[in-house]
C-alpha cells in the first residue's frame, strides 16, 4: 500500500502519470486510451466513421438504442480517464514481483470523491469492474441500473484498449475477456428489450 496525499484533480493526474498501468503506459495514459477507444467506437456506430484500430465487434454494439441509454459524453469521458485513479494507493507486489491492485475500483471511487463533488462520476468509477465480473444470476439487477449501457460499452472499449497488454485481439486472454463481454451484452440487450 502506498500513502499519497491528493487534494485536487491536478495532483491526481500527476500521481496517475507517475505509476504504470502496464509496461510503458501510465495509469493516466490508460484512462485516456479507454476514452479514445470508446469515442472511436461511438463515432463508428453513430456517424459511420471508420475504425482505426483492431476491433472485434459483437452484434449488440451496433444497436443505436443501446447507445441512446448511455450517460452524457462529458461525464463518461471523466469516468474513463479517472476510472483507475486509486491504483497508486492500493498497489501491491507478490513474491515474484508482479503488480496487483486489490479493490482498485472501490479505492478509485473514494479518491475521486475526495477531490470532486461529481458524485455520479464517482459511482461509475466504483462500478467499473462490475461488467467484467458480472455473473448470469446478477444480469436482471444490473440491467436496471441507469449506468448499465455505459458500463457495458465501456467494458468493450476497455478490453480493446488493453488488447496489446494481453497479446493482441487473437490472444487467449483477450478472447476470454471478449467472450464474457459478448455473452453479457447478448443477455443484457434481451433483458432490456432493445
Amino acid at each position: 500500500m502506498v500513502s499519497i496525499k491528493i487534494n485536487n484533480k491536478q495532483a491526481l493526474i500527476k500521481c496517475m502519470k507517475s505509476f504504470e498501468q502496464s509496461k510503458g503506459v501510465s495509469i493516466y495514459e490508460h484512462g485516456v486510451s479507454v476514452s479514445s477507444y470508446y469515442k472511436e467506437l461511438k463515432s463508428h456506430i453513430i456517424t459511420g466513421d471508420e475504425l482505426k484500430g483492431n476491433w472485434k465487434l459483437p452484434a449488440w454494439v451496433k444497436n443505436k438504442s443501446l447507445w441512446s441509454l448511455t450517460l452524457p459524453d462529458d461525464m463518461v469521458e471523466q469516468y474513463h480517464i479517472f476510472h483507475d485513479c486509486g491504483k497508486p494507493m492500493c498497489i501491491t507486489y507478490d513474491d515474484e514481483g508482479n503488480v496487483h491492485f486489490p479493490e482498485h475500483a472501490a479505492t478509485s471511487k473514494i479518491i475521486w470523491n475526495s477531490i470532486s463533488n461529481e458524485v455520479e462520476i464517482g459511482e461509475l468509477i466504483g462500478m467499473d469492474m462490475d461488467i467484467h465480473q458480472l455473473k448470469a444470476v446478477d444480469l436482471d439487477a444490473f440491467s436496471q441500473r441507469r449506468e448499465a449501457a455505459t458500463l457495458l460499452l465501456t467494458g468493450l472499449a476497455e478490453i480493446h484498449s488493453n488488447a496489446a497488454m494481453f497479446g493482441g485481439i487473437e490472444s487467449v486472454s483477450f478472447k476470454s475477456k471478449y467472450k464474457h463481454i459478448l455473452r453479457r451484452g447478448n443477455a443484457l440487450v434481451k433483458i432490456m428489450n432493445i
